[in-house]
């Protein structure tokens, strides 16, 4: 077989013991590494066409992937007006402003990243806004993906007037005399307006697809489990690999919606294994509840305005009867579960389908009891964490809307990545972006010290719950192969598993989980060829 790639003067780190191996050099060929060796043996194999490089001492290891992120829809949603860096609400109004100042008459203004504790313990509605949005149509997406702000113009170009009934647990918020606050709660109620909204062509989105993902190889990811899986999202991938532009290995879980009847999940057990040769369709994305934040999680006990009380689906058993067809057709299921009682219902149709190879997972987990904690490792279930939310949206003095509305003890239960993994569960971290920044680095850092990028003087929230840097580096590599049942020929550096390569300036195990994040990746190989190269190399 040619050998495609020579990577000289390496220090290749295993996740596995978390220690360099004995080799300096690793040659690759057909997408897999062929050989691990020293310098002067694997340089004797390169031809005229294989890329040579020294890495001059930097750091190997396996692949970077992510394990929940929404690369095609979180590339159009983020194309609007960023606010995921505004802390108050002048600041969101002067963002919106300038915004506005911009548009075109008649044109729509849309925003992403809102969020709600900017509105502190006032209500979340477009009033809030003040008159900056008077006349303009504008969708602004809260930073969880699952509520948004529709100004009065857009409501009345959708015609939404007054509250509707959905068939999963959504909202259109409405006051006390029936009138719409602009508060949309979760995708049915969000798409009420968003169906009225101009869409990018499709030579747009592709572009805005193709620019995040390359990004997301500068970062350091070789691969990434998308969960947004919808539209015209698969056709997008296949799409993007035609071009050459997918530089990431993309493992898509379409979504199951509540009303779904059989035929529809016939379709998505039909359409498992399709794809393209870095793209295919792999397990089915389900939702218990929706988020703390808009009071739509699903929690065994109210939370302090009474809200989070009820499933995502309206028959919670219809949720498990799918469940139970997906995994007698083999199929892994990825359930956003973020309430106690989400969490619990999820595990108990899993644990009512019987023992299986099939590796079933359940996404962000966000507040459980112990009595659940000890579940995963006995069901074989895997916990999908994004640590950043906890870094980025809460606060170690719980002044944040979430713990605010949990209360001290449910609050004090956040995140419990250490507890999971010290019981025995498999972890893996994700970032799911656009909800939080996809740099794997940074993700690894919150998971490590737990505290928000944007002050990391600011105290640790939950810090009993912090990973070590070997068990964060696991989780982005060891954990999404397991997740995948690709831990045979992915997440090490050996001899016939996929070259999926991050290089790193400097080892990432010693480096102080606040510096983390700013280390320099170096390159990005993916499939035996690099996806990102800097410059000193």
């Amino acid at each position: 077989m040619p050998t495609d790639l020579v990577l000289l003067n390496a220090r290749l780190l295993d996740p596995v013991t978390g220690t360099f191996l004995p080799h300096t050099a690793l040659a690759a060929g057909g997408g897999l590494i062929t050989r691990l060796g020293a310098d002067r043996e694997l340089r004797d194999l390169a031809g005229p066409a294989t890329t040579v490089i020294d890495l001059k001492g930097a750091v190997v290891t396996p692949g970077f992937v992510d394990g929940h992120l929404h690369p095609v829809s979180g590339a159009e949603r983020t194309a609007g007006t960023d606010l995921s860096g505004c802390t108050d609400l002048p600041a969101v109004r002067s963002a919106l402003a300038d915004a506005v100042a911009a548009l075109k008459p008649g044109e729509w203004l849309r925003g992403w990243g809102l969020d709600p504790n900017v509105f502190g313990t006032g209500p979340v509605s477009t009033a809030a806004l003040g008159p900056v949005l008077d006349g303009v149509p504008a969708l602004i997406d809260l930073f969880d993906a699952h509520s948004a702000l529709a100004s009065p113009r857009a409501l009345e170009l959708a015609g939404v007037d007054g509250p509707r009934r959905f068939d999963q647990a959504a909202e259109i918020v409405c006051d006390a005399d029936g009138r719409p606050t602009g508060l949309l709660l979760e995708d049915a109620a969000c798409e009420a307006v968003e169906a009225y909204a101009p869409k990018p062509s499709p030579e747009q989105a592709q572009a805005q697809a193709a620019a995040v993902l390359r990004g997301m190889a500068a970062a350091g990811l070789t691969g990434g489990h998308a969960m947004d899986a919808h539209g015209d999202s698969l056709a997008m991938y296949a799409a993007l690999e035609a071009a050459g532009e997918l530089p990431l290995r993309v493992r898509v879980a379409p979504q199951c919606q509540p009303g779904s009847d059989a035929d529809a999940v016939a379709a998505l057990i039909e359409l498992q294994g399709t794809g393209g040769r870095y793209w295919r369709v792999d397990g089915v994305k389900l939702f218990m509840d929706g988020t703390i934040d808009n009071g739509t999680a699903w929690l065994e006990q109210p939370d302090c305005h009474g809200e989070s009380t009820h499933a995502f689906w309206p028959d919670p058993t219809a949720y498990s009867r799918v469940v139970g067809r997906l995994h007698r057709a083999g199929v892994p299921t990825a359930t956003h579960a973020i309430g106690d009682a989400a969490v619990r219902h999820a595990l108990d149709a899993i644990e009512a389908c019987g023992p299986s190879a099939v590796r079933h997972r359940i996404e962000h987990i966000e507040t459980v009891p112990d009595d659940t904690v000890a579940r995963f490792a006995r069901l074989g279930v895997i916990a999908s964490m994004q640590p950043t939310h906890c870094c980025e949206f809460t606060r170690a003095d719980h002044t944040d809307n979430w713990s605010r509305r949990l209360g001290e003890e449910r609050a004090a239960r956040a995140w419990r990545c250490r507890d999971l993994l010290d019981a025995g569960a498999r972890i893996v971290l994700g970032s799911d972006w656009p909800i939080a920044p996809y740099p794997p680095l940074a993700v690894m850092a919150g998971a490590r010290h737990r505290r928000p990028a944007r002050d990391l003087t600011e105290p640790p929230h939950n810090p009993a719950q912090a990973l070590t840097p070997l068990q964060a580096l696991r989780a982005y590599t060891l954990a999404p192969a397991w997740a995948a049942a690709e831990d045979t020929v992915s997440g090490r550096l050996a001899p016939g598993f996929r070259a999926d390569l991050t290089v790193l300036a400097a080892n990432p195990l010693d480096t102080p989980a606040t510096e983390l994040a700013a280390l320099p990746v170096l390159l990005t190989v993916m499939d035996g060829r690099p996806t990102h190269r800097a410059a000193e190399l």
